[in-house]
């Protein structure tokens, strides 16, 4: 028997609680890990206080990712006691994810854990993190390289904002972070944004055009701030988008596209082939410096995740939260 954090719907609301469950609840599957840490994303908070329809099914064991040791496998990719990592694949969202002591999942799913990361550093960045390196290799991708002039990432306080402007800061790039709360400019400051752009510059209707400011982005809250973002943009710019946690709707016109040769990149780490996820996971062990595995604002555990993901879903999380499921 083994420690779960269980989601269950009672009278049309869901209900977390932390349970007993032994292997035999487990779905089915040909690897069955040990967790030793996990961590809390946007789509946890959502997932754990039954805002959206991340969960359909119940009941179910939250979390999109999680670090550990293969305990069984029926795989040839792995072995009994192998370190690694799973995110996305909708673990957590309609497969039983991370916010349990062990875990069975699909062998397809899993990538080792590269050298320079162990399981709590992987998790203290965690899907977020792969998140954040995907965004920053699209922008290298459509050719905005550090000399092309500053990157706007919003959201910036945020698990993915974080880590962007961490690793673009590392990569030699201007650094600009927009954040709504005036207690995260040191913080930001730390993590090597050189400069502190106010939500509210950019929360509002753009015109079709506005001046350029920015040689890309790394997009996390979607909405006006995006649209702003490209009409801001600049002559052959690039926006990486990954989020929605302001909307999910873009109004704005076709003008930087098709007048700016601006390109509006979508990212996704859901379902990112195995080969891109080993780009990043070795990039991410190679470019963060030691101070980001220091950026962790809570170590939770199981018991305290509905209280982290209530606060994730009102804005009030610094940084990362980890999560370990053993404490």
């Amino acid at each position: 028997m083994f420690k779960a954090l269980v989601l269950n719907q009672v009278d049309g609301k869901t209900v977390a609680g932390v349970k007993q469950i032994s292997t035999d609840d487990l779905p089915e599957a040909d690897v069955l890990i040990a967790v030793e840490y996990t961590s809390l994303n946007y789509k946890d908070g959502m997932a754990v206080t039954g805002t959206g329809k991340i969960v359909r099914d119940f009941p179910m064991v939250p979390g999109v990712d999680f670090a550990g040791k293969v305990l069984e496998s029926g795989s040839d990719r792995f072995q009994v006691g192998d370190p690694v990592i799973l995110t996305g694949w909708g673990v957590g969202e309609r497969h039983w994810g991370g916010y349990a002591q062990q875990a069975r999942v699909k062998s397809e799913w899993l990538v080792g854990l590269p050298d320079g990361l162990d399981s709590r550093r992987a998790m203290t960045v965690g899907t977020a993190g792969l998140t954040a390196m995907l965004c920053v290799m699209t922008l290298e991708d459509a050719g905005i390289t550090p000399d092309k002039g500053p990157i706007l990432v919003t959201g910036a306080a945020g698990g993915v904002g974080s880590v962007s402007v961490s690793l673009l800061h590392q990569l030699g790039y201007e650094v600009a972070a927009l954040t709504g709360r005036d207690s995260t400019h040191d913080f930001l400051k730390g993590l090597g944004a050189s400069h502190i752009v106010s939500r509210d510059e950019l929360n509002r209707s753009p015109k079709p055009l506005e001046k350029q400011r920015w040689a890309g982005g790394v997009d996390t809250v979607g909405g006006d701030i995006l649209a702003t973002l490209l009409a801001e943009t600049d002559y052959n710019g690039a926006v990486a988008a990954c989020g929605l946690a302001a909307s999910f709707k873009l109004n704005m016109t076709v003008m930087p596209f098709i007048l700016r040769n601006v390109s509006l990149c979508g990212v996704d780490s859901v379902f990112c082939p195995i080969p891109r996820r080993e780009e990043g996971w070795r990039r991410l062990a190679e470019l963060l410096p030691e101070s980001a595995y220091a950026d962790i604002g809570q170590v939770a555990s199981l018991e305290e995740v509905p209280d982290a993901a209530a606060r994730i879903m009102k804005g009030q999380v610094q940084g990362r939260v980890l999560i370990d499921p053993n404490k």
